[in-house]
């Protein structure tokens, strides 16, 4: 999948294309299945597949301070988008004077202009231009205009969905909803990490470069992964404090490059904690891993993922470190017991088991 960031790295012959518009945070089921949908259409027709998205997101520019967190950080999202089968995702940086074009000039100058638009994929509640002021009878009109079509895709629930199985394991379920960003934070602020995987289609992420911690893991016997602070929340939503059985997938080396795919240590299984350290008082919140039977790794600065896939319990404060001791041991027989139930995600935390 090609990746632009500027018009000027578009080809110039590039086209004709099928384009949607979006944030895609998180890249759930329902996003997928529409991506993959307009990707058999584009390729049927001859068409490259390409998605529109922003960096940051809009609302982080217009509401910083009320904006929701980010599921998905750029480097997740691309990875995420990129297994929908796109050919190009072009991803703009929003700014409040980007913000400023009126309808007519962001479609002329982006999906025209540049990406040569043959189709239009869009909600009934798709919303552009300065202010807002654009919807679907703007973009319809301005297709007539330009000579492209307007393809309106619904809302997509688990009994929509073309994917299979998903709709047979919530068919039960009394959260039947549309599949979307927001519900899957609602889940995570709940630390439901195992439905947020099921809307998702994969285990929830978090992203981060491995710090210097206290070293108090290594202490008694348990040395953690610490995630470096992550202010902008480019690394994912970090779900509610507690224990969680998960995956620690190595991605970037302390060195700067890639972990190769064939590295056996590539994934990892492993115990996270989200919390503040109550037993001893602290008050920053950290992200940290236990590599399950291992002392002997050595992480600081590499860039890691982990993939959330059950919150064993949430944090506690115990009176001794024997009694946290004692916690801690039962902690990681249980994620080694739910970890062996699901392969390992070797082949890129996309293709890992939903819990």
């Amino acid at each position: 999948m090609q990746v632009w960031r500027e018009l000027s790295e578009v080809p110039a012959d590039f086209g004709p294309s099928v384009v949607t518009i979006g944030n895609f945070d998180g890249v759930h089921r329902g996003h997928v299945s529409v991506l993959r949908r307009m990707c058999a259409d584009a390729a049927a027709v001859g068409a490259h597949a390409v998605a529109v998205t922003f960096s940051p997101h809009p609302q982080q520019v217009h509401r910083p301070d009320t904006a929701p967190p980010l599921l998905t950080g750029d480097d997740d999202r691309l990875e995420l988008l990129a297994q929908t089968g796109l050919d190009a995702v072009l991803l703009l940086e929003y700014t409040l004077e980007f913000a400023r074009q009126t309808p007519q000039e962001f479609v002329r100058r982006y999906l025209v202009d540049v990406l040569h638009v043959r189709t239009v994929v869009v909600g009934r509640d798709v919303r552009f231009g300065w202010n807002n002021s654009g919807d679907l009878s703007t973009m319809v009109e301005l297709g007539r205009e330009h000579g492209f079509d307007v393809e309106v895709i619904e809302d997509v629930t688990p009994a929509a969905s073309a994917d299979p199985g998903s709709a047979e394991d919530l068919a039960a379920d009394p959260l039947r909803r549309r599949w979307s960003s927001t519900w899957v934070r609602e889940l995570l602020e709940a630390g439901d990490v195992v439905q947020a995987a099921r809307v998702l289609g994969r285990p929830h992420r978090v992203r981060g470069v491995v710090v210097h911690g206290d070293a108090r893991g290594r202490e008694l016997g348990y040395p953690t992964a610490n995630l470096g602070q992550d202010p902008a929340g480019t690394g994912g939503m970090v779900p509610s404090d507690g224990v969680y059985a998960g995956w620690l997938r190595r991605v970037r080396g302390a060195d700067g490059k890639d972990v190769a795919p064939t590295d056996v240590d590539r994934v990892l299984p492993a115990a996270v904690s989200i919390g503040t350290n109550p037993t001893f008082d602290g008050v920053q919140r950290r992200v940290e891993a236990y590599v399950l039977d291992r002392t002997d790794l050595d992480l600081y600065g590499e860039v890691v993922v982990l993939e959330l896939v059950e919150r064993l319990r949430p944090t506690l404060r115990f009176d001794s470190v024997d009694e946290l001791l004692v916690q801690m041991h039962d902690d990681v027989a249980r994620v080694a017991q739910i970890l062996d139930g699901g392969a390992s995600p070797q082949a890129g935390a996309g293709d890992a088991p939903a819990a």
